[in-house]
């Protein structure tokens, strides 16, 4: 573990980082672009109550910025220098600041920026009309992440619809692409907080190793989670999965809400998110302190795939050449462990491969300001990536299941483990669950 990360504070990142990134994305617009991004909506729930806000992660990418309602307007070439690159935010007042708390100052969203042109949201309307009429191409941005269910209208959405509605003749173009491509490939400083993210849920992973035993339920388990991310002062990057026994083959079980059995594995999905850059672990664990002979066998299994997978993850290789490589190992395994039979192998039907029984899902996923990043997955792997690497084997006629989870950075020396100082042989797991009180 990396103290000196784990224990560096959770505070804004330096503007330079901002800056820079603005800068990136102005050589990737055509001459006379004008680009706007806005933050994401407050979630309703039910009555008058709301979720937590979550940052827009493109809009905080460029800005730093995570309040509410507020918008970011580029236009590189315009006649003004002082139009060329404007944050609006949602003034603050004492009526809104007595319920909902500090609302940014033009100051302090300049330093945090380093935008010099704050501006307040009355006066978006006005600016927004002057320089679109000035601009030819009007780049706007959504969430094209091919995973995404959309069926709530984001603040993007109405946003676009309503700009085309007021502005029809305008070249339309799609800001997410270039996004994607800026977002993919990590800086130094982002793969810092990643490392940070990883190492705060290091700790609270040794945490669990020591408490966790026959009879305590899922969700205390996630309790020693949720104390050791927050006295980091990070939170939850997403639901936790924490799944005893069958509900381990649950693949989203996030109900936490079972006792841990004597000789039942703990599947354990759950990581930190530092400065809203995240981390994605899985470990496995024997409740009872020991796996079964059988249990060690399938973990050994899955940790091989992992290793492997790992090191494949090399420049210029295409994720879907590296995803067949994962179930060609998985499939190995799988004979060793009877669960499949060559005859089957080869008899099988090439679009339902046998072994979809037992591992259904991708082996990764980019990580990043979003737990499933953005990122060009089409296109070869790209030294400055983060990615997942999560083999699994799923038995639900066993009662049980192992996904062992880890996040790699890619570089043009090799792939760079960030969670190699988190325990993961079997072995060890053991011989540290045996110090439990």
């Amino acid at each position: 573990m990396h103290e000196s990360t784990l224990n560096a504070p959770n505070q804004p990142m330096p503007p330079e980082f901002f800056i820079a990134n603005r800068e990136r994305l102005a050589r990737l617009l055509p001459p006379n672009s004008l680009a706007v991004l806005n933050a994401n909506d407050i979630p309703p729930t039910n009555a008058d109550g709301s979720s937590a806000a979550v940052p827009n992660s493109d809009l905080f990418y460029l800005t730093g910025v995570a309040q509410e309602q507020s918008i970011l307007l580029l236009y590189p070439e315009a006649d003004d220098e002082k139009q060329r690159a404007l944050l609006f935010l949602r003034e603050g007042t004492p009526e809104n600041e007595r319920w909902e708390g500090h609302k940014l100052t033009r100051e302090e969203a300049q330093a945090r920026t380093g935008l010099r042109h704050i501006h307040w949201l009355a006066e978006f309307p006005r600016l927004f009309h002057r320089l679109i009429c000035e601009s030819e191409h009007v780049f706007l941005n959504s969430n094209e992440h091919k995973r995404a269910v959309i069926e709530v209208e984001s603040r993007d959405a109405r946003f676009v619809a309503e700009t085309i509605r007021r502005y029809p003749l305008h070249n339309y173009r799609r800001l997410a692409p270039l996004l994607h491509q800026l977002r993919a490939v990590k800086s130094d400083l982002e793969v810092g907080l990643i490392r940070r993210a990883c190492d705060v849920t290091a700790s609270a992973f040794a945490r669990v190793l020591r408490f966790v035993q026959p009879g305590v339920g899922e969700w205390e388990v996630e309790a020693e989670f949720a104390h050791e991310f927050i006295r980091h002062r990070c939170r939850f990057a997403y639901l936790p999965i924490i799944a005893s026994g069958p509900n381990a083959c649950v693949l989203h079980y996030v109900e936490n809400s079972a006792p841990c059995q004597k000789g039942s594995l703990l599947l354990l999905d759950v990581a930190a998110s530092s400065v809203n850059y995240n981390a994605d672990m899985t470990r496995t664990i024997p409740v009872s302190g020991r796996f079964t002979r059988r249990q060690k066998q399938v973990y050994n299994a899955v940790l091989r795939v992992l290793r492997q997978s790992i090191a494949g993850l090399r420049p210029g290789k295409k994720i879907k050449d590296w995803q067949k490589e994962a179930e060609q190992q998985t499939e190995k395994e799988l004979v060793e462990l009877g669960l499949l039979t060559m005859r089957q192998i080869k008899r099988q039907d090439p679009n339902n491969p046998a072994l979809k029984k037992y591992f259904m899902h991708g082996v990764g996923h980019p990580l990043g300001l979003d737990v499933h990043d953005v990122g060009l997955t089409t296109q070869p792997i790209q030294a400055g990536w983060v990615m997942t690497v999560e083999p699994a084997i799923y038995l639900p006629e066993e009662g049980f299941a192992v996904r062992l989870e880890n996040d790699v950075h890619v570089t043009a020396d090799g792939p760079v483990d960030l969670m190699a100082d988190i325990p993961l042989e079997a072995d060890e797991i053991e011989s540290l669950m045996a110090t439990r009180k």
